[in-house]
Formats: C-alpha cells, structure tokens, sequence
C-alpha cells in the first residue's frame, strides 16, 4: 500500500469512500486517528436524537453505488496502521444489510488485507459476522442507551430492542471478539437518573462488554423538534438547560459544562468499578474522564489475536 505524500493517512486525494476521521474538526475530539467507513448512506434506525440527519438528511439507509469495487481502490492508498470505523453516522447494520449483506461483503474485503477494523452499531445482525471478525483484528461497539424497552421504542424506533443488543454483546464476547458499549447520548429527563445507568453499566459488563464510552445530547434544531413532540413535557426543561444555560460548541448547544459533569460522572464511576474501561465523547471535561487508552474503543482491537486458520 502506497501512503503516499499525505501520511499518516495516506494519499487522501485518491480516496472516495474511505474517508479520515474529522469530526467537524471539533477540539473536544479526543478519538485517535483513524479512517471512517460508511457502506450505507442514511439510516432506517430513525433516532429522535441523530446528529447525522443535520447534514445527511433522515431517510432510510440505501446502500452507496459502486461502494466495494470503490473501496478495492481506495485500499491501495491508506496507512494500514490505522483502524477502519464502520461507521460514525450511517449505522453499518440496518435492518436490509440481512439479505443485502454489503456490510459483509465489506468486512470480507477489509479482512483479506488484515485491517483493522472498529465496528459502531445499533444493529445486533453484527453478530452474523462473527466469523469474519475471528479472522480480522477487530472490536465493536454496541449503543445502549437504555434497557427501558418503552423509552427505547420511542427514542429508537428502528433499531433493535435493547435486550437483542444486550444478547448481542454476549455473543460477540463469547465468540472472543472484544466488544463494548456506547451509552450515548444521555438526554436530561430521559435516561439520566443514577440508578438507571447503574442498572445499565451492570447489564452491559454481566453480558461481557469491555469498555464504554458516553457522552450528553448535544442539540441540533432538527433533533429537537423531533424530541420536544416525541416528549413535550420536555421543551420548557430542554430550552432552559440549552438554550439559556448551555453553550454553543461547533453548531452545536451543548448543556453547561457542570452540569455535563455531572450527568456523566455516574457512567464513568459505575463503569471503572466494574472493572471496564471508560471515557466520554465531545465533552472537554477533562482526564477524569478518560479511563481508558482511547475514547471510541480502538484500543480494543488491539487487544486480540485475529484467529488464523489451520
């Protein structure tokens, strides 16, 4: 693989759908470096509170044209030392990648080189490609925001429940594929009482997760319209903490930084004492909260051995 010029992420001139990891350039990103990867574009998941339908619009995923004979040329020109993220906005398994299989056919092709490969998800079909990611350096990351199946239904609609998500993290962990959890986003009044996350960070290490990264909502205009109707109780508390007492970071309102510490401070607690890794996500609050070798769970895939065939 030719690197090119640009390193450490390759020749970026000649990429089309591997992309580097830039987060809007945002300075609380504390992610290593690392390319994204999105065989889909939108996301049939539907989340009230998606950041990406600010910018990709809300639709449900359709698979991008000409994706893998695309990315057969793009490896040529990447670092192989930097993992791949299967992906960052538009989920990697909807609920058409079942008989579409692109997701699949995508690890397929990574694997055959050895790459690295992080994969972020709602969608517990990932455990379908166990065996593939025996093969390939590789972790996952789960989201979980709850286990109230009626919050989650609602904050959620098309995604799996949150106990196939549970199932899923057992399997991949039982299959030795290290896997953790993103509890992210805790929204104010939702998911955001103590003991509920206790309830949650227990659930996720009894079934076998590794680390977990968290972060608050941050605000887009068109999330929370869809929130404040999902929730109209809601819109008085939402406008007070954002709009009069939060913060604008990057195109985003943010809550107030105390309170942002304080709201996340239980996940981390309760994570570290169960023996997990932990950090947040676009939050700038500090190495107090980073208690792990990185934020987004790449360290997890250089945890394992990839399986090697006889």
């Amino acid at each position: 693989m030719d690197i090119g010029k640009s390193a450490p992420y390759g020749d970026t001139r000649k990429l089309s759908v591997l992309r580097p990891f830039d987060p809007w350039k945002s300075p609380l990103c504390t992610c290593p470096l690392k390319y994204s990867l999105h065989p889909y574009t939108g996301c049939s998941h539907f989340c009230l509170y998606c950041y990406a339908s600010s910018y990709i619009g809300r639709r449900p995923s359709t698979p991008k044209r000409g994706f893998l004979e695309r990315l057969r040329k793009d490896l040529n020109y990447v670092n192989p030392r930097l993992v791949i993220e299967l992906s960052s906005s538009s989920d990697p398994y909807p609920p058409l990648e079942e008989w579409l299989r692109l997701t699949r056919r995508t690890l397929q092709v990574l694997s055959e080189r050895k790459l690295k490969v992080l994969i972020t998800t709602k969608g517990d079909i990932v455990v379908r490609d166990i065996d593939i990611l025996r093969e390939t350096p590789s972790a996952v990351m789960i989201t979980i925001t709850t286990i109230d199946n009626s919050l989650a239904s609602k904050l959620e609609p098309g995604a799996p429940s949150p106990s196939r998500r549970l199932r899923a993290v057992e399997k991949l962990s039982e299959a030795g594929i290290p896997v953790g959890v993103r509890i992210d986003p805790i929204l104010p009044g939702l998911n955001d009482d103590p003991a509920s996350i206790k309830e949650l960070v227990d659930a996720v290490a009894n079934a076998g997760a590794k680390h977990v990264v968290t972060s608050t909502y941050k605000l887009k205009p068109d999330s929370y319209r869809r929130i404040v109707e999902a929730f109209p109780e809601l819109e008085k508390l939402y406008k007070r903490l954002y709009f009069e007492e939060g913060e604008l970071i990057q195109g985003y309102r943010y809550l107030g930084k105390p309170l942002r510490a304080r709201m996340l401070a239980p996940v981390i607690e309760f994570s570290v004492a169960r023996g997990l890794t932990a950090a947040v996500c676009r939050e700038g609050l500090g190495v107090g909260f980073l208690r792990a070798p990185s934020c987004d769970g790449s360290h997890l895939v250089a945890s394992r051995v990839p399986y090697e065939r006889g």
